[in-house]
């Protein structure tokens, strides 16, 4: 079964249980500059990947940055067969404006928004000032308005791939 709570709620309920299983579903930058100190990577594309690594017969405690990419991960872990799921509101973003704990890596890479912002904007400069590229302007354009309209960018999956936005470790460690 799926619940959904605050981050406060999820808190109290679940912090100081020794058998629930925090995962945070955002991609190594997002969980890099900021997470709950309860909870461990697992990115969404890698969710049905590592089921093995979760017991499906103990409280898991999902989160993402707002609360959609956990809701997806609790869809699948559900379809899985896992039994005491809870979504926690409002993802990251809830647990650190509810002053709840947060862990930052030293050399956390940059956001992936902000990587994004940045090959696009270099991308576009080139597309200008290089003779026959004006298309890659006119690409990138299309493409962060794709991305706005379809709440999905493709730049930032590719980023996202890249070597200086992998963990080094698997976090595996539980609460």
């Amino acid at each position: 079964m799926v619940t959904t709570c605050s981050a406060k709620q999820t808190e109290e309920s679940f912090g100081n249980r020794q058998d629930a299983q925090w995962i945070d579903v955002r991609e190594y930058p997002e969980f890099a500059g900021g997470h709950a100190s309860c909870a461990r990577l697992m990115p969404l594309g890698q969710v049905k990947a590592r089921l093995h690594e979760l017991d499906g017969t103990k409280p898991i405690i999902v989160l993402c940055k707002s609360g959609k990419r956990a809701a997806k991960a609790a869809d699948i872990l559900e379809q899985a067969g896992c039994r005491d799921i809870t979504v926690v509101e409002g993802g990251t973003d809830a647990w650190i404006a509810a002053g709840l704990k947060v862990e930052r890596e030293k050399r956390a890479p940059w956001a992936l928004e902000r990587q994004v912002r940045l090959v696009a904007g270099l991308l576009v400069l080139v597309g200008l000032f290089i003779p026959p590229w004006p298309w890659l302007s006119a690409f990138v354009g299309a493409g962060l308005a794709f991305a706005s309209l379809t709440n999905t960018c493709g730049m930032a999956l590719l980023l996202a791939k890249m070597p200086w936005n992998r963990s080094g470790t698997t976090c595996s460690a539980t609460r």
